[in-house]
């Protein structure tokens, strides 16, 4: 673990556990669903705070997709869950480097024979007492082109009164194993562009034509987290489930299923296409009140 801190605001980073953020707080005050000693001992991503998806963000419709003319496949990778998710970053030990106080710097360099996606990946994490900056990049490293896309996968704890605020001007439809579905138009009963609180009934959908910006107000805690994002992160995916004790609200440069989506003509899903030595960077601000 590396911890940071910078006025009221500590970071604490588990790099060996996929890369991902372990705990996020104010004066002690958890702004993120923290790591748990018990979850960390047995180095469960599924338990952080905050985990990095690429080379590619959530699910790939059958564990399939053609691009180019070429056939990719790819294993389960979550469990008892069929499809594969959210790629190979948040499965691996990421080296990391403190630059200062309050900067670190991780690296992934991911290079499997057999695997379709080659690359190089970096994440900066800057802690100043106003927020935290999130910086990733990407690199193509493998033969031929492919269509990348990344985003981050903060887990937040589902407090009674918490409230949402965000614009978009779509929303995926749920189809079955958690693929997207239709796109269409932001319904009043979906729309958080006004702040309302979380939905009382499940949800795992995408909301694309996002303006970057989300806020999350937490009373009981007294802390707001304000997201901003980089344009490239046209996507947000709210995952929240009653059931459970935490939601998900997930910025990501591409639509769920997008390579799948992408074969089937479609247009305007966030992939990054990306030939042989080309990258991408992305950053996303976090900001506290």
């Amino acid at each position: 673990m590396i911890e940071l801190a910078a006025g009221d605001l500590t970071l604490t980073l588990a790099p060996e556990i996929g890369g991902s953020i372990a705990a996020f707080r104010k004066n002690g005050v958890d702004i993120l669903r923290p790591l748990s000693p018990e979850r960390a001992a047995k180095g469960d991503v599924l338990g952080v705070a905050s985990f990095p998806m690429l080379p590619y963000a959530n699910r790939i419709d059958d564990n399939r997709f053609t691009f180019d003319g070429v056939v990719y496949t790819f294993p389960p990778n979550n469990g008892t869950e069929r499809l594969n998710v959210h790629g190979t970053g948040w499965h691996s030990a990421w080296a990391a480097e403190r630059l200062s106080d309050t900067a670190v710097l991780m690296t992934l360099e991911r290079r499997i024979a057999g695997e379709p996606f080659l690359y190089r990946a970096t994440q900066r994490f800057e802690l100043s007492p106003e927020g935290l900056t999130l910086t990733t990049t990407l690199e193509n490293c493998g033969p031929v082109r492919m269509p990348f896309g990344f985003g981050q996968h903060p887990w937040f704890e589902r407090d009674a009164d918490v409230e949402l605020r965000f614009n978009a001007r779509h929303f995926w439809l749920e189809a079955p194993e958690g693929v997207a579905g239709s796109r269409i138009t932001v319904p009043p009963e979906l729309d958080f562009s006004n702040g309302a609180p979380l939905p009382p009934h499940w949800r795992n959908n995408n909301y694309s034509g996002w303006d970057g910006v989300a806020e999350l107000r937490f009373p009981t805690r007294g802390v707001t987290l304000t997201i901003e994002a980089d344009p490239i992160f046209a996507n947000l995916m709210l995952y929240a489930d009653p059931k459970q004790s935490f939601f998900c609200l997930e910025p990501q440069t591409n639509v769920p299923c997008a390579a799948n989506k992408l074969e089937a003509g479609e247009e305007g899903l966030g992939l990054v296409v990306l030939a042989p030595g080309e990258g991408v960077e992305g950053v996303i601000r976090f900001g506290v009140e």
